[in-house]
Parts: structure tokens; sequence; C-alpha cells
């Protein structure tokens, strides 16, 4: 049995703090996991900043209820769910993913969760497990299931590299020229076509 594990924003959606960093003008906040393969450096420097300009859990909640899947999403996801099992694996946090999942149909997501205070300041975070996307994968795998994996940032590598077929998905051109070994694709129906030619 396959199951296909997918990155979330980037590839499905918007990329959260991108869209945060727009909303509240600050361009430092636009730097994500594109740009920075250390995820517990890149979330210092964002509870950093966010810390210094006073915001919180809840204004980046805010902006999240105004997010919607990237134009054609839903219904690439819908049908690929219809042929395979699909889980996202998200380096996201769960007080993050509620509503996008709403919009996606309530597919299934594995992700992190954040440490708040009671006046909602983020102060830390927590990961599900260590490398968690490549940690779920090579679990997976360990109760009999093949995994095809698909993202675009250097945090999906590790479940790319370690799946039975793996794809890039409208990544970076760094990214896809340091990994050339991977088929790189920016269409969901490309996408599609090379994960049905798995199953």
């Amino acid at each position: 049995m396959i199951i296909t594990c997918l990155d979330l924003e980037g590839v499905l959606v918007p990329e959260i703090w991108i869209a945060f960093s727009d909303a509240v003008g600050i361009p430092e906040l636009r730097r994500t996991t594109r740009d920075e393969p250390d995820y517990d450096k890149l979330m210092k420097y964002r509870i950093d900043i966010l810390r210094k300009h006073g915001l919180g859990l809840n204004q980046i909640q805010q902006t999240i209820e105004k997010i919607d899947p990237l134009p054609g999403a839903k219904k690439f996801l819908d049908e690929l769910r219809s042929c395979c099992q699909t889980i996202i694996l998200s380096d996201t946090f769960s007080q993050f993913a509620a509503p996008l999942m709403k919009k996606l149909g309530q597919p299934t997501i594995f992700c992190n969760s954040l440490e708040v205070s009671e006046s909602g300041e983020i102060t830390g975070y927590k990961m599900r497990c260590e490398k968690s996307k490549y940690t779920t994968v090579k679990a997976l795998q360990s109760i009999g299931f093949e995994t095809i994996a698909s993202g675009d940032s250097f945090n999906d590598l590790g479940m790319i590299e370690a799946s039975k077929a793996g794809f890039l998905f409208r990544s970076t051109e760094k990214i896809i020229k340091e990994y050339p070994q991977y088929p790189a694709f920016t269409e969901y129906s490309e996408l599609l076509a090379a994960i049905k030619k798995y199953l």
C-alpha cells in the first residue's frame, strides 16, 4: 500500500509567514524554509521578531483566516485522495492549520505545536518528533507502507529522498539546481500524473 506525503505551505496553500509579513508590513518575516535549512534557527528568528513588535498568535490567526488554498489545490488534493491515501506532513503548527484544513476538505495533517503564553505571546514551539517529515516517512515504511513525497523546501528533502518516488513542486531555482535528481513540477496536473505513474 502506498501513502503520498505532501508538504502544505507553498504546495497547497500560500506561505503563512509571507502572508503575515505582508499583512503587518515586516519584511523580515518573509524568510521561510526555502531560504533557511535550519528550522530551529528560523523559528527562533521569527519568535524574536514577533516579540520585538509585540505580535502574537491572535494576529497571525487573523491573517490565516483570510488565506485560501492555492488555485487548483483542493481539486488536485481531492483527486489524489480518491486514488491513494494522502497525509500532509508540515512543519506548521496545529494552531495555524485548522482553518486551512477546513478549506481543503479536512485532509489528515501531521504538524507541530506552538508554546503560547496566556497573553497570546508565542514563547516557543514543540516539534512532533525530530526531523519530523523524514521520521514520519520512515515510520510509515516500518509498518509496511511505501511512500511517495512532494514538497518545495529544504525541510522536504529528507522525506523526498527516503521515499519510493519524490518530486519537487514549485520549488526555488536554487533547490532545483542543487537536487537535479528529483523531477520538478509547477502544475498540479504534472504532479498528479507523476504520482499516478508510481501507484
